[in-house]
């Protein structure tokens, strides 16, 4: 082994060095190349590409931008659609479905053909699809194109096969389900109203056969007319005009009156024996003013009109209709039921809603039983059974967006006890006063997979709230929820200023989250620049947080004197004791002066009583500098086996002792490589030029010409390093702030505490933000897709240097070493690696007395581009994974028989292996490129060069069946995925056409071949990157279909058949026909064949469902090739008609002429 290290250490020393920094130890772009390795250090790869495929698995969330909803009553499932052109279908828990419309077109309406499991939906393109639900994964069967109307309205009757359709000019449209071809039988809108009436009736609103006889057909026109059409007939019963526009019509269950929704917050009943005026007009929320006329109200855009058996009185719910001078009331929906009336006030506004019935039936007694109310950012089912109206408990995530999700993390293979005792925990603090009846959309079935393990994904958000979710077998449910903000005092309205400015800002948002599954610990990094450590227990405590301020302000460019100690490094105190927090001086107090050793915000230093579950132990805190905010931190790691916590900055590095409430280091970035400076930076002279009044240093115009430069460096935008909300303060700024300049009675205005961070914003919304130099907002943007090639000029010259991202591990940190110890892995912006090395005391009893050295050695790697993540590997090639402390209870209460001593475990590389016991291999990957390296002797054994165009965005080094490889997300929108330790390329695919912010701020690989990303603001996308997962998806998914017979319609009995009560029926078939009616015209619409019919084939279910379906298909497919046979039979006969005109044409010309004419 002795010989295999003197190999290596050859390799290193005659490694060249480029002038751009990087060992010479890779080829061409794309193409990884490997030192000569010894045989010793063979490695057999199991990861082929073969391993690997893209796909979507499940979406959680609420649906963005909601537009329309639908409902099966049978089947019980529900449909709703998105503006982006998205289905959601939703069922019992676990039945969850997301399709898409390729076009991406808003869902203007979805009517299911119910207990058919099929669904149609109509998009502001203009086109209808019809969707097969008897697979998993639905597919469209048909799709017809209008091409010279604009659809407006849709209506399917139950058990037909005929749909109707409204169009924008006032036309109303057969369509054959079965086929999706156009029936000859067209209503048009001259032909519906009176030949006497001058205007235009306008679009189709509302569309509904009559309870009584299906054979009539009640047309509504946008403008008030009202026309009831007989189908047979061809021609219209009767005729209604009203002064007020119409939004919609409720048919009472005997078809004998309807009632309508205005515009004017209205409600009008009309009965079919005289429909020259309505019987009943009301405004249920207009009074009489003194004059005796009704206030005026808003509209009323929905009313449902539902009986029941068990009262006389029927229901009318309705949504909208408030009065206009009631300003600032939320959207309401009203239930009328008698004289009774309640008013249910909605956090947003209503989209739709749907009353759902226990009977398909219309002309049936309805039987209402819940309402389905979609708002804009939510989805509320109401309990009509109960008097107080109760809602029911949302199974769905819903609320994933209850405050804006700023950041996301991911745990595959989470330890088994973690999810059960998180759900306990939470579960003390749900909501109370839901319906006790079962959840309605009980729809579908789905049976947990047989290859499941725990995962659980957490969300940060702009609150400062995180939120723990169960995330096992494609589902997502909440087990438990955290607030950060309680942590800090609340401010006050007379110490912060302005009480506009308190609304408009969210300091509390987080921006990173650390999590130690094993041992329970928690960080959370927030928006103004602070770290709280969580410790989770079982038991109630009272305890005292405790709070440590950090200094990580420097300034390289003019360093101050040796007797200023914010430049200099300050290590811990021997004793163990905490740092006192610094009181705010008497001069921070005046709106005037410069802000100087204070935090943005104030730590409780109270007792405080903590329930059971995650409360906080130490807070620690960066200061404000000389009047200048501290920068927000952009790396942070914790080691529960070192009790060490780690955060960087656009400024340098600072490592907490945790246990001893200690801070061990707090170095700028140029400092800790001391003389091992690879660009050889200097730091420059003291400021010669502070001013006296300010305490301010201008900078030169060359310094800002520099700051512009080296804004201009991709290396600036640690996208990954968290450095890019749009609130982030750049690291040095063009000009510094003087309190009398513009900027200054700004910053002086928010007083001590004032977080100097505007409102922070969702990651659905981040914006790069350069933390260099201050720009303008279309500069972020091209800087985000610019080509990311560092300038070497510019580094140079440069002095400032970001952390990017923090590891702890069993390492070497020199290459003298001879065993692995206690290792920090630093990477930073300008692609440079230092291995900090530090001695922990092993006894328990040392280790809470003795202090942690930590002493940076100046052992620098280099790469292309800002670092990203870390990775160790043994010798074997296998995953080395930190080690970490076993969770124990600190407020457990105190067991003599079982001493409560820390127990650790350890997975350094001389324990994971036996034959290359004295080293392991480094992977590094940075924002262009990934290095493998041999440790301790820092050979480079393996480089590729993942990028040249674009950047990466995430990186991480997961587990994939029984193997490791490194999974890339690039700007570009490639997923790339390399093997291990070789970085073969095993996949790169196109996966996202466009890249956005918010998916760069949350995507994040996790072990088991999955991924995550926010899809929209409200909504997590996860996919899989696994040829395995990808094969096995239909068994994980929920069926969306269950043979379910059909409810037989009751017996009305004789008397009210024999009185005219029974309902009529009629062929629709001979009616629409194209026997009876003939064909449509052709540039009327266009029939798109979908891609679904041979996918819904094999998918169908087996037996006599499957027999049916088959069939249909087939019949479908038949039909579509005899129509394109017919289509190509009438082009032959076409050209044959040209063809013989054109020789009739030249034997007329040719007829009279000699053969010398010729």
């Amino acid at each position: 082994m002795k010989k295999f290290r003197k190999v290596l250490d050859g390799l290193t020393t005659s490694s060249p060095v480029n002038p751009g920094g990087s060992p010479v130890c890779g080829s061409a772009a794309g193409t990884p190349s490997a030192a000569p390795t010894p045989r010793d250090l063979e490695i057999q790869e199991t990861l082929m590409s073969e391993h690997f495929q893209i796909c979507k698995t499940v979406r959680h969330g609420f649906p963005y931008q909601p537009t329309a909803l639908a409902f099966d009553p049978v089947q019980k499932i529900l449909a709703i659609g998105s503006r982006s052109g998205g289905i959601r279908i939703l069922g019992r828990p676990g039945v969850d479905c997301h399709s898409q419309h390729e076009s991406g077109a808003a869902v203007l309406q979805m009517q299911f053909l119910i207990n058919e499991g099929a669904l149609v939906t109509a998009c502001a393109d203009d086109t209808l699809h019809l969707w097969s639900l008897r697979q998993r994964l639905p597919a469209i069967l048909h799709s017809l194109k209008f091409n010279r109307e604009r659809i407006t309205f849709c209506h399917l009757p139950f058990q037909s096969k005929w749909l109707y359709v409204g169009t924008e000019r006032g036309n109303t449209h057969i369509v054959n389900i079965e086929s999706f071809i156009l029936s000859g039988y067209v209503i048009m809108w001259n032909k519906a109203i009176e030949l006497s009436t001058k205007t235009h009736p306008g679009p189709v609103v509302h569309l509904s056969d009559s309870p009584k006889d299906e054979g009539k057909l009640l047309i509504g026109f946008e403008s008030g007319t009202i026309v009831m059409w007989d189908l047979r007939a061809k021609r219209a019963d009767f005729r209604i005009y009203y002064d007020e526009a119409i939004h919609s019509v409720s048919w009472h269950h005997e078809g004998r009156q309807f009632m309508c929704s205005h515009s004017d917050g209205s409600l009008s009943m009309w009965n079919l024996r005289n429909t020259a005026k309505p019987f009943q007009v009301t405004f249920p929320h207009g009074k009489t003013q003194r004059d005796g006329r009704k206030e005026s109200c808003k509209p009323i855009l929905k009313v449902e009109y539902k009986t029941s058996r068990n009262s006389s009185e029927a229901f009318v719910i309705f949504s909208g209709g408030l009065s206009y001078d009631k300003a600032g009331r939320r959207p309401t929906l009203t239930i009328m039921h008698g004289k009774a009336i309640t008013v249910l006030e909605m956090d947003y506004p209503i989209v739709d809603f749907m009353v759902l019935c226990e009977t398909p039936y219309l002309n049936e007694v309805q039987e209402p039983y819940a309402v389905v109310v979609l708002l804009e950012k939510d989805f509320v089912v109401v309990d009509l059974t109960q008097s107080n109206f109760p809602i029911f408990e949302n199974p769905y995530p819903m609320d994933v967006h209850e405050s804006p999700v700023t950041c996301t993390a991911y745990f595959a293979d989470c330890p088994p006890d973690i999810i059960p005792v998180l759900y306990s925990i939470g579960a003390k603090h749900k909501k109370t006063g839901y319906s006790h009846k079962e959840w309605p959309v009980s729809g579908g079935t789905w049976t947990v997979g047989s290859q499941t393990y725990p995962e659980i994904i957490i969300t940060g958000h702009a609150d400062g709230s995180i939120k723990f979710w169960d995330a096992t077998a494609i589902t997502l449910q909440m087990l438990y929820k955290l607030k950060t903000s309680k942590v800090f005092e609340k401010p006050k309205t007379g110490d912060m200023g302005r009480s506009a400015d308190l609304v408009e800002e969210d300091p509390y948002a987080v921006q990173m989250i650390s999590w130690c599954p094993q041992s329970r610990i928690f960080c959370v990094v927030g928006i103004s620049a602070h770290v709280i450590l969580y410790r989770f227990s079982k038991h109630d405590a009272n305890t005292i947080i405790t709070s440590l301020e950090l200094r990580l302000q420097c300034e390289m460019e003019d360093v101050i004197s040796p007797s200023d100690t914010e430049n200099t490094p300050c290590f811990s105190d021997p004793s163990g004791h905490s740092p006192q927090p610094q009181p705010p001086s008497p001069r921070s107090n005046t709106p005037d002066s410069v802000r100087d050793s204070i935090p943005c915000l104030k730590v409780k230093d109270r007792m405080i009583r903590m329930p059971p579950g995650y409360q906080a132990e130490l807070v620690v805190q960066l200061l404000w500098v000389d009047g200048e905010p501290p920068q927000q931190i952009t790396c942070l790691d914790l080691n529960s086996a070192y009790g060490l916590l780690a955060l960087g900055n656009c400024n340098g590095l600072a490592v907490v002792d945790y246990l001893q409430k200690t801070i061990l280091l707090c170095m700028s970035t140029l400092e800790l490589y001391g003389s091992a400076d690879p660009f050889q930076r200097l730091t420059r002279s003291p400021r010669k030029n502070r001013q006296s009044t300010s305490g301010l240093t201008e900078l030169s115009d060359n310094q800002v010409s520099l700051d512009l430069e080296r804004s201009k460096s991709p290396t600036s935008d640690h996208v990954n390093g968290h450095c890019t909300s749009p609130t982030s303060q750049p690291c040095p700024s063009g000009r510094a702030r003087v309190p009398g300049g513009p900027e200054g009675p700004r910053l002086a205005r928010r007083g001590p505490g004032r977080p100097p961070f505007r409102k922070a914003q969702s990651a659905a919304c981040m914006e790069v933000s350069l933390p260099v130099s201050s720009l303008t907002e279309e500069s972020r943007e091209n800087s985000f897709s610019r080509s990311r090639s560092s300038s070497v000029s510019s580094i140079d010259r440069e002095t400032k240097e970001a952390v990017t991202t923090l590891q702890f591990a069993e390492s070497y940190g020199r290459k003298s070493d001879s065993l692995p110890t206690p290792c920090l892995w630093v990477g930073t912006s300008l692609g440079l690696v230092l291995i900090i090395p530090m001695s922990i005391p092993t006894d328990e009893q040392e280790r809470q007395e003795d202090p942690v050295t930590v002493a940076p050695t100046g052992t620098v790697l280099m790469l292309k581009g800002s670092v990203l993540r870390f990775g160790f590997l043994d010798c074997g090639g296998a995953l080395i994974n930190s080690p970490y402390e076993v969770w124990r209870d600190q407020h457990a209460p105190d067991d003599p028989d079982r001493p409560r001593k820390r127990k650790l475990v350890n997975f350094s590389p001389s324990s994971s292996q036996e034959a290359c016991g004295d080293g392991h291999l480094a992977v590094v990957c940075s924002e262009r490129q990934a290095k493998v390296f041999f440790m301790p002797s820092q050979a480079c054994l393996y480089v590729h060069n993942i990028t040249e165009s674009s950047f990466v965005l995430r990186a991480d080094v997961v587990s994939v069946s029984n193997s490791v490889c490194l999974a890339c997300f690039c700007a570009n929108g490639h997923i790339m995925i390399l093997s291990l330790p070789s970085l073969r390329p095993l996949l790169d695919v196109s996966y996202l056409p466009l890249t956005d912010m918010r998916i760069a701020r949350t995507f994040c690989f996790t072990n088991g071949g999955q991924a995550l990303y926010l899809c929209s603001p409200t909504e997590i996308q996860r996919i899989t990157y696994s040829q395995e997962m990808c094969v096995n998806l239909q068994e994980t998914l929920g069926e969306l279909f269950t043979p379910i017979e059909t409810p037989e319609a009751q017996n009305r009995g004789f008397l009210k058949g024999f009185f005219g009560g029974n309902a009529q029926t009629f062929d629709r078939e001979e009616l629409f026909g194209e026997a009876s009616a003939g064909k449509a015209s052709r540039s009327l619409a266009q029939h798109i064949p979908g891609q679904g019919g041979i996918e819904g084939m094999k998918a169908a279910a087996g037996g006599v469902v499957g027999d049916l379906a088959r069939a249909r298909i087939a019949l479908d497919e038949r039909g579509q090739r005899l129509g394109e046979l017919e289509e190509r039979t009438a082009l032959m006969m076409t050209s044959a008609e040209t063809f013989s005109k054109h020789a009739h044409e030249l034997m007329l010309k040719c007829k009279d002429k000699k053969w010398y004419q010729f």
